[in-house]
């Protein structure tokens, strides 16, 4: 059999289903479901949110809609998104990270301004642009896993640290090594001990300073402080004389099409956290997730290898992203069970219809790409790795029922850069080493930013 006819052959084992939360008891109080949002959203969620095409409840004296319909998602996020807007609890948690004038937080004029002004550096000329900053990272990280093939390896951790290098490479031109302990700490702390809203948080009005918002503050002025010496590192390089080398080149030269406007300094600087953040963040969780599913499925772990290895993945240099389509299948599949980003929340800033329920002014729409890449209705065999789902000739997903990177005109602009990156990157990693898990403890995913591992599992790797 070829290794075409391989990869297009159905599995006629039981497929796997790795561990998943217990569903939440139908009713919660508002204490008890915040103190869970605290711990972790996943599981805040009952059988019916995985059944029904929409789930009315209440928070905060306010309705709340959980909505699992793809006509409804539809109407939230394209048709009238106009009319929802981030929530209170989100911009307080997101913006000292990523800053009021980024593109997720920004909206209106400003947010139309900076979509259209960076849209041509996430075209897909500029992404391949890129794909030499990512393989030389992905090469980096193979020949140093080399080293740790036969003893225990930490493959979360070796993840965030690729998908951080890949992030400087494609955004300054350099490595981040010096800084990259820094900047995990940045990261880690924030998620950590300032990410997780506080019930004051969602009390009181944006504009009223919660306790934590003053932590958050100090945390803003020293995360400022650090992006500043890594954009005047960059600058000090000065800019290319020929053609854009890198995202930070394409930045500085964007303009907006209609008005001709640049990026301020402040905005330039909230454009490098949220793409080197949400970039890094989300792609690393991707390997991560994509790796323990491979481990536990060594039918698709070898697939994968043979797919690979066809196209020389095993080698330094070039790659052939179009001609790795099981393994873009597999990454895909592990985006379905494993959505980095698990929730949308959106506020309703008038009053609206949707999937015939009156929805006022002030209720909160809950989109969860969590439960939606699980809905009984909407998948068969819900729980379960079957990359085969993503195969050319396999019938494509409603477009509204899988949502890694949201939809509409808020779909996340570096989607393409993501997938990418995080498809190079796997098909080298498989094609050189065979992976185990090694440790019996199950990992559990936990929803507060992204969807995280409630640990990081300890795996063994071999030369293949």
């Amino acid at each position: 059999m070829s290794l075409a006819e391989t990869l297009e052959t159905p599995r006629h084992s039981p497929p796997l289903i790795p561990p998943r939360p217990a569903f939440a008891p139908p009713r919660m109080s508002t204490f008890a479901r915040i103190a869970a949002m605290r711990r972790n959203a996943i599981d805040t969620w009952g059988e019916r949110a995985y059944q029904e095409d929409i789930v009315k409840g209440s928070f905060l004296g306010r309705a709340s809609f959980t909505i699992n319909a793809p006509d409804a998602i539809k109407h939230v996020l394209i048709d009238n998104y106009e009319n929802y807007g981030r929530t209170h609890v989100g911009i307080r948690v997101l913006r000292p990270i990523l800053g009021e004038d980024g593109l997720l937080l920004a909206h209106g004029k400003a947010w139309k301004h900076q979509r259209r002004t960076l849209a041509p550096a996430f075209s897909p000329r500029a992404v391949s642009m890129l794909v030499p900053h990512m393989l030389a990272a992905t090469d980096t990280m193979v020949a140093e896993l080399k080293d740790k093939c036969g003893g225990p390896a930490d493959l979360r951790e070796a993840m965030q640290r690729l998908a951080l290098d890949i992030a400087g490479r494609t955004m300054f031109s350099f490595s981040l090594d010096r800084h990259g302990a820094r900047l995990r700490d940045f990261v880690n702390n924030y998620g950590e001990n300032l990410a997780q809203p506080h019930f004051l948080d969602v009390l009181f009005p944006l504009n009223w300073p919660s306790p934590r918002d003053f932590a958050r503050r100090a945390f803003r002025r020293e995360w400022t402080q650090f992006l500043s010496v890594l954009i005047a590192e960059r600058r000090a390089l000065g800019a290319s004389e020929s053609a854009p080398r890198d995202l930070f080149d394409l930045m500085v030269a964007a303009r907006d099409p209609e008005t001709g406007d640049v990026f301020s300094d402040a905005q330039l600087a909230d454009q490098v956290a949220t793409m080197i953040l949400a970039g890094h963040e989300t792609t690393a969780t991707a390997l991560f997730w994509s790796l323990f599913l491979l481990s536990l499925d060594q039918v698709a772990q070898d697939n994968l290898a043979a797919e690979a290895q066809a196209e020389g993945a095993n080698l330094p240099g070039e790659l052939d992203i179009s001609r790795l389509k099981f393994t873009r299948a597999v990454l895909d599949e592990a985006l379905r069970l494993y959505p980095p980003a698990f929730l949308i929340a959106r506020a309703a800033l008038g009053p609206d219809t949707i999937a015939g329920e009156a929805v006022d002014k002030r209720d909160v729409i809950f989109i969860a790409p969590w439960l939606l890449h699980r809905h009984e209705r909407l998948w068969t065999n819900p729980n379960a790795f079957m990359p085969e789902r993503f195969l050319p000739g396999a019938p494509p997903p409603d477009r509204f029922a899988y949502l890694p990177f949201g939809v509409g005109p808020r779909v996340c602009i570096g989607a393409q850069f993501a997938l990418t990156e995080a498809t190079l990157a796997l098909a080298k990693i498989v094609a050189s080493f065979s992976i185990e898990l090694t440790s019996t403890r199950p990992v559990m995913p936990v929803g507060i930013v992204t969807t995280q591992p409630d640990h990081s599992p300890e795996f063994r790797i071999m030369r293949r």
